[in-house]
């Protein structure tokens, strides 16, 4: 059987197994093996030799905080404890354990990790277990964390976390669209919001922008989030396709505004000599100082907010968990 074959069929056994060791076991054995050679990893006790490692180790200071971190369901307790002490990974194990086939497939990847010297396929064989991982935790339940109080200084640390995690642009946009809407119950407006999603063409939804502010049928403010550098070009097409097309006198670009290049904003100041107002706005300083507006209320409101969006079935469950490692770093 081909390495790639043998590789995902053996994962199918190991992630569909009630014992959660041997996945995290192979995740450590194959992280030991790119990082020394010249270890033996079918011995996960010290002491059984000169080639051996500490598993125990390796999984307390590595293996769990990784998966606890990333959302990843995994073991409460060390994983050698499924197996007795002193356990080598060989075939003389496996009588006394309950789950044969699982540890047959494991030991079937610990073979293939010590048999192979070649880098990048041993880093595409930690890729693929790694993957595996990804998607047993999106087959999992992520409950978000809510906190009953953040303060303005939390805040502050907590929109700063949130922009800064990768997430191809939608953790922006649901601050934004949940300070949105936060204004308008807050201040009890008669506005509308669209928000046509990630990555989506604003000609199949409709919309000028990312979010649309609207009252009675009139377009009052076009939103573009955008955590890319807005080059003078892109400003003169979205000016040209979005806001002169539409007749568009309102609309705000909320950036990282460190960003935008002075020949960028001297443009902007040109359309609004010709009627257009069109800005840049730092994206962290709005939400924060808009969070001093609406109060405490509106603070809680804006939290339930980003809770709602990020419950949404089509949102990666990473962001969930980015979500919650920014709100329990609150808690330290």
């Amino acid at each position: 059987m081909p390495a790639s074959k043998k590789l995902s069929s053996c994962c199918d056994v190991i992630f569909a197994s009630a014992t959660q060791a041997y996945r995290e076991v192979l995740l450590g054995c194959v992280l030991m093996r790119m990082v020394d050679g010249t270890k033996d990893i079918r011995l996960p006790y010290i002491d059984l030799g000169p080639n051996a490692f500490s598993g125990r180790s390796l999984d307390e200071k590595i293996v769990n905080p990784f998966l606890r971190s990333k959302g990843i369901p995994c073991s409460r307790g060390p994983y050698l404890s499924v197996f007795r002490r002193q356990v080598r990974f060989d075939l003389r194990t496996r009588e006394g354990l309950r789950d044969k086939e699982g540890y047959d497939a494991f030991l079937a990847l610990v073979d293939l990790a010590t048999s192979e010297t070649n880098e990048e396929r041993l880093l595409s064989i930690l890729r693929y277990v790694l993957y595996r991982f990804v998607l047993l935790r999106e087959g999992a339940r992520i409950d978000l964390v809510r906190l009953d109080r953040i303060s303005l200084r939390q805040y502050h640390e907590l929109i700063s976390g949130l922009l800064s995690t990768p997430s191809g642009g939608l953790l922006p946009v649901i601050l934004v669209l949940a300070m949105v809407e936060t204004i308008i119950a807050r201040f009890s407006l008669g506005w509308t919001v669209d928000f046509q999603g990630i990555n989506v063409a604003d000609s199949a939804s409709g919309v000028p922008g990312d979010i649309t502010v609207g009252e009675n049928g009139l377009i009052l403010l076009g939103i573009e989030v955008t955590e890319r550098p807005v080059e003078r070009s892109r400003l003169a097409a979205t000016f040209t396709d979005k806001i002169a097309a539409r007749g568009l006198s309102d609309y705000v670009f909320l950036v990282h505004l460190a960003q935008i290049a002075d020949e960028t904003k001297q443009q902007v100041d040109r359309y609004f000599a010709q009627g257009y107002d069109v800005n840049f706005v730092d994206i962290r300083e709005w939400v924060v100082h808009n969070l001093v507006t609406v109060g405490v209320a509106g603070r809680r409101h804006f939290q339930d907010r980003i809770l709602h969006h990020l419950s949404q079935e089509q949102i990666p469950k990473a962001l969930r968990v980015s979500w919650n490692v920014e709100v329990e770093k609150l808690l330290r």
